[in-house]
């Protein structure tokens, strides 16, 4: 995957990769992106 630059977008399937959760660590704190089974995304510390 190719770091984003700035005004264009990275898809979620880029980012997922065929999972349905990933962990993202941002400033020293860890998230995780799920993909729920309607569609959509949820960002949670």
């Amino acid at each position: 995957m190719q770091p984003s630059v700035a005004g264009q977008p990275l898809s979620s399937d880029a980012l997922l990769a065929g999972r349905t959760a990933v962990t993202i660590e941002h400033l020293g704190e860890r998230y995780v992106l799920r993909a729920t089974r309607s569609g959509k995304l949820i960002l949670t510390k």
